[in-house]
């Protein structure tokens, strides 16, 4: 049953939930004092995944306000010898850009790093989201499912709906991001493995291409 199917006072219940997850989340995450060190470490055990080891292709998302920070990693995982794809969003959507050198991106609205504007037309930096061979996904709350709650507008649920079956979605997050479970629907799509600094959690219910 999708959202627009609910009874609105089920649906209005459930977005109330949503927010009281997503604002707990944010102030756990907004109290963190040493983030830098911890998303240095998440993003080294990232690497570390025999499915990056393997990958081509690997996307890699860049941090806004309180995320697990990525993009002091980037430089350094352009040194991998692995195609690096950031994406960007236009319109409500997400495009993905091939990224070669840190000087490609540019500081842009809302102080998000973004690929500078005068390269994204380029057609060799144009990716297709089912040439990714690894998928690197934020949230702002998580459960030991492998469930993810975002900030709601579905950026990230439509760029992985088009992304390959056999594809892996990793998501980073810190450990005060977790809850015992958050709310979900039948669309939803739930990670494959969820990095924080204590660990590697696995996802408990069957993956995407079990079904």
């Amino acid at each position: 049953m999708s959202t627009q199917q609910l009874p609105p006072e089920v649906f209005a219940e459930l977005q109330a939930r949503k927010k009281t997850f997503r604002e707990e989340a944010h102030a756990a995450r907004n109290a963190l004092t040493n983030k830098d060190e911890l998303s240095q470490t998440i993003c080294e055990k990232f690497t570390a995944l025999p499915e990056y080891q393997s990958a081509g292709t690997v996307m890699y998302y860049v941090d806004v306000r309180s995320e697990v920070r990525t993009r002091n990693y980037l430089a350094t995982a352009l040194t991998h010898g692995k195609r690096i794809v950031v994406p960007y969003c236009v319109d409500g959507e997400l495009e993905l850009f091939l990224l070669e050198d840190m000087n490609e991106l540019e500081i842009g609205a809302y102080k998000i790093l973004e690929p500078r504007k005068e390269l994204r037309d380029l057609a060799a930096k144009k990716i297709r989201p089912d040439e990714l061979d690894l998928i690197m996904v934020p949230g702002v709350a998580f459960d030991r499912r492998g469930a993810r709650m975002g900030h709601g507008f579905g950026y990230y649920d439509k760029l992985l709906e088009h992304s390959r079956m056999d594809c892996p979605l990793v998501a980073l997050a810190f450990e005060c991001q977790f809850f015992p479970e958050i709310p979900t629907m039948a669309h939803d799509i739930f990670m494959d493995k969820i990095i924080t600094e204590a660990a590697v959690y696995e996802r408990t219910l069957p993956g995407r291409n079990s079904k």
